[in-house]
């Protein structure tokens, strides 16, 4: 198996080890969705700290989708110096640099969604409404453009969101999407929005730019065994050059079904993924949790928490016994780890992660 210092290649390109920096909601972008000084240093000093690949937050392909606030933009080309600034930035730390294409779709709050938050089915639960079978494909053409403006912008590639009951996870989903046209009904013609965002990417941009999707395996109405389809089938397609699979908890069993008590990291790298990188995440909080996913099959690994709490992870991962900094931490320490006070401000509404002043 695989070690953490040792080289992955994806896409023909070389990353220096096998920490990838998950995306982040951090809230640290403009109100217009252009970059601040926050946003940039607080990725920036991920890749100073050895993260081989960083990813941005999930960030908004179309007007109709924001997800929260502080959301990085990618809709409109005011937002290409920014995208500029950060891609050039992350290169130059030596960091694989990707963006994350989002559309919050039924999850887009009411102040942000105009008018009304869309998704594939009217949701009453969420005040929102059916994409019309056009709107569909302009939503289709918003990942596409987006991910064309980061190559502009200089981003080695893009990874499509298709995890957490966002709007790609809406169509996957047979409990919310009631669709009878050619994106509903079947898993096939679920996964058609999914399909068409990568292909699209694939041929306006070109076979040189990195395209990756994020998965998640339950919850907001997926089932395990289709995202098991869905994983093989866009691997098994040739069209993408990595699979991000967000676990919750790497080391977590399948609680219910034909699968139950299986560990859900086994349920995808004993898969036929055709030779295409897979990485995980879910509270991977050591330099042993890291080594564990690669001895499961995994090829890479995506922190978050631990990230957050130590800039340089992967550098401290080099101790085989290091595991991270204890919560809760002060406010002082995370603006050392160079994250803005918005994002402090987000991290103090997790329960227990930043002390009371």
């Amino acid at each position: 198996m695989a070690e953490l210092n040792t080289p992955l290649t994806i896409a023909g390109k070389v990353l220096s080890n096998r920490f990838s920096l998950a995306a982040l909601t951090n809230l640290q972008s403009h109100v217009d969705g252009t970059l601040t000084d926050d946003e940039y240093n607080w990725l920036v000093h991920r890749a100073e700290g050895g993260f081989a690949m960083v990813h941005t937050c999930a960030a908004q392909v179309s007007q109709t989708g924001k997800g929260f606030d502080g959301q990085l933009g990618l809709y409109d080309d005011r937002h290409l110096d920014g995208l500029k600034r950060l891609a050039s930035g992350l290169k130059k730390a030596g960091a694989m640099s990707i963006v994350q294409l989002h559309h919050a779709g039924m999850r887009t709050p009411p102040q942000f969604a105009k008018g009304q938050a869309v998704a594939p089915s009217d949701i009453e639960k969420y005040q929102a409404r059916a994409l019309t079978n056009a709107e569909v494909w302009d939503e289709i053409a918003c990942f596409i453009s987006a991910a064309e403006r980061c190559q502009r912008a200089g981003f080695d590639g893009v990874e499509v969101h298709g995890a957490h009951g966002y709007l790609i996870a809406q169509f996957l989903s047979a409990s919310i999407n009631s669709r009878t046209d050619e994106f509903g009904g079947s898993l096939t013609a679920r996964s058609k929005m999914l399909n068409e965002v990568i292909k699209g990417i694939r041929e306006r941009c070109g076979k040189d730019f990195v395209v990756g999707v994020r998965l998640s395996p339950e919850r907001f109405g997926v089932e395990l065994s289709e995202m098991q389809q869905v994983a093989q089938q866009i691997c098994g397609d040739h069209e993408i050059d990595y699979l991000d699979m967000s676990l919750w908890d790497v080391k977590a069993t399948v609680a219910d079904g034909d699968k139950a008590g299986q560990r859900l990291i086994d349920c995808f790298t004993k898969l036929d993924l055709s030779g295409v990188p897979l990485g995980v995440a879910g509270k991977i909080y050591s330099a042993e949790d890291a080594q564990w996913c690669l001895d499961q099959g995994a090829d890479f690994v995506l922190p978050g928490r631990a990230a957050i709490l130590h800039h340089d992870f992967p550098l401290r991962c080099q101790d085989k016994q290091f595991v991270s900094q204890s919560l809760p931490v002060s406010r002082a320490y995370l603006a050392a780890e160079k994250l803005g006070p918005a994002f402090i401000d987000y991290m103090a509404t997790w329960e227990g992660f930043v002390a009371n002043p």
